[in-house]
């Protein structure tokens, strides 16, 4: 889990640089805060929320953007399109709060 605040994430290479901490401590799952988000992250067109995410798929680590986005997700469509998908999967999860995911990691528990 990162810290709320702190440079801002987002490229490619924020992403190798995520995979290979969690790497180095054996973690499968890496938490960022949404406020941590580079302001263009969000926005589909610029790639850079696929081309991070992509990056946790192949190194079979799960990505877990926690935090509101209901701003966001009120003005795109496609986002909002991304997120419902994603959340279906096992690799990229949006979740508001932390009761949210803790649900779905029971869940997977059972």
């Amino acid at each position: 889990m990162l810290p709320d605040s702190g440079p801002s994430i987002g490229a490619v290479d924020d992403a190798i640089q995520l995979i290979g901490d969690a790497s180095a401590v054996d973690a499968d799952t890496v938490v960022v805060p949404v406020a941590r988000l580079h302001p263009d992250f969000l926005v589909l067109r610029t790639r850079m929320a696929g081309e991070f995410a992509q990056k946790f798929v192949t190194y079979r680590r799960r990505l877990v953007l926690l935090g509101d986005l209901s701003l966001a997700l009120i003005d795109s469509d496609a986002l909002r399109d991304y997120v419902r998908e994603a959340n279906r999967g096992d690799d990229v999860w949006f979740f508001a709060d932390w009761p949210e995911l803790e649900r779905r990691l029971a869940g997977e528990a059972d």
